[in-house]
């Protein structure tokens, strides 16, 4: 069933294949994980894509309870957008020789994974608010912000490995300003001397 297939006739068909979606995608993403845990030699890097592996299986099991929720059992709707995500970082890793580059070959992968998820969870809590799931939506909100975090703790990380001198340089320049605060200029000396000039002026026109 497509997403806009006519087998979505309304809000609440719509929010049920969106559940199938997300779940399909949080096991591939399981299955996907463990090569880039692999082939990343940053150890940094290695940590953070492990500790998201757990959360992932976590947010695999709370989806389930979703399902069981509505007394559903959990099924997965084949995922085209997520497959390709995925096919386009496992085939990154194929093609980069030089580890530096493929480390951030693999963060930019995995963000690509995250990005789709936060849309995805966006969209399947304001459709369980506007339903009444509302212990749906509390229980996605816990798999989003996970993905928020994850995401946030990535562009950190890339920040860090891509760009490392500009961070420096931005340290070294505040704490230069720091040290050398700028001087007030001496303006009213400069009044000062410019009012005996007025004062002569003044007596010409007197005589």
């Amino acid at each position: 069933m497509g997403l806009f297939s006519k087998d979505i006739k309304n809000l609440e068909d719509l929010y049920q294949h969106g559940l199938k979606d997300i779940y399909y995608a949080e096991n591939q993403i399981v299955k996907s994980l463990p090569d880039m845990i692999e082939n990343a030699t940053n150890a940094e890097l290695k940590r953070g894509l492990q500790q998201h592996l757990r959360e992932t299986k976590e947010q695999v099991r709370r989806l389930e309870q979703v399902f069981a929720l509505h007394g559903e059992r959990p099924s997965g709707t084949k995922c085209p957008a997520i497959d390709g995500i995925i096919k386009e970082g496992g085939d990154l890793m194929g093609e980069v020789e030089d580890k530096a580059v493929l480390n951030v070959g693999i963060i930019a992968a995995a963000q690509a994974v995250e990005h789709y998820e936060i849309t995805r969870y966006g969209a399947l809590i304001a459709w369980a608010q506007e339903l009444g799931h509302g212990e749906d939506a509390t229980i996605l909100a816990r798999n989003l912000s996970e993905e928020k975090a994850a995401d946030k703790k990535l562009t950190a990380l890339a920040d860090r490995r891509v760009n490392p001198k500009s961070a420096r340089r931005a340290g070294k320049s505040t704490g230069a300003r720091a040290s050398h605060p700028r001087r007030a200029k001496p303006r009213r000396a400069a009044a000062s001397r410019r009012k005996p000039a007025q004062k002569k002026k003044t007596a010409r026109r007197s005589s």
